[in-house]
């Protein structure tokens, strides 16, 4: 299945994209695409809903972040070998972990904002794993078990606030919009094999990033397993696995994104997203 949320943000409705390419709402069934819809159980019962009645979702609708009520966002760094080298840093010999705030989240093709004095906003596609049940000390071996699914995202990354400004990566990977999901999340039962997956990102229409999954240096699998052994993942909760080259930081000489640009990437079989960069909002300074 591929699930989705449409709709204005804050008020999304749940919905499904049916074997015709049509969006169906699904609001009759499932209150929202969230944790307690991704067990399991609740799974298999939205697997045998007849979508042809459904209504359709209204021509146009915004597309929301494909999970609602996510917990946290749990980012691995420098998870291709190539992207630690254009990084100018050592290879991970285990994963690094950050964490993106839920405020980031934001739909698939909303307005990303520059930060007010960002210097060097970046860009990285990332496969993005959503987890469908409590996984505590897992194994490797059982560890896709509580995957639910599969999804695009953007890290967002402003790399001046990042790695120049003391502490850790959090305030470069904080920002609202820094953290686009969707356009819908792939049930896993319809990614044959999530590290088999190629995924691109373009910048006004040049092509930065074109890798694929198989070239990460920690597999899916070892991923849930290895962050289960330091927090409990829970139902609705998002890892972002790491990017393949292509950054800004790694282009030589680096290239920063600024407002007015847009932002068009995708992964195979999981849908694209395409963002306008926009000043950030607030009250005034």
């Amino acid at each position: 299945m591929k699930l989705l949320r449409f709709g204005p943000a804050g008020h999304e409705k749940p919905g499904l994209v049916d074997a015709s390419g049509v969006i169906r709402d699904l609001s009759s069934v499932v209150d929202d695409i969230s944790g307690a819809t991704l067990l399991p159980a609740n799974l298999a019962k939205l697997r045998e809903v007849k979508t042809d009645v459904l209504p359709t979702a209204p021509a146009g609708a915004r597309i929301g972040p494909c999970v609602a009520g996510v917990g946290k966002v749990i980012c691995v760094g420098l998870n291709y070998s190539d992207h630690a080298k254009e990084s100018n840093m050592a290879i991970p010999t285990e994963p690094i972990l950050f964490m993106k705030p839920t405020s980031s989240i934001c739909g698939p093709n909303d307005h990303v904002e520059i930060p007010r004095g960002a210097e060097k906003t970046d860009w990285e596609v990332e496969l993005g794993v959503v987890i469908g049940k409590t996984a505590k000390y897992v194994s490797k071996e059982s560890a896709l078990d509580y995957v639910a699914g599969y999804c695009v995202v953007n890290d967002v990354s402003e790399r001046a606030f990042q790695l120049e400004r003391g502490g850790q990566w959090d305030k470069g990977k904080g920002h609202d919009t820094f953290a686009p999901i969707g356009p819908w999340l792939v049930t896993a039962d319809e990614v044959a094999d999530p590290q088999n997956l190629a995924m691109w990102l373009e910048v006004d229409g040049h092509r930065y990033q074109n890798g694929s999954t198989r070239t990460m240096i920690f597999d899916v699998a070892t991923l849930v397993s290895y962050i289960s052994q330091f927090m409990t993942l829970q139902p609705g909760d998002v890892i972002a696995t790491g990017t393949p080259p292509g950054v800004g930081l790694g282009q030589k000489p680096p290239v920063y994104l600024h407002a007015g640009q847009t932002m068009k990437l995708g992964i195979e079989g999981l849908g694209e997203q395409q963002q306008l960069t926009v000043p950030a909002k607030g009250p005034a300074a």
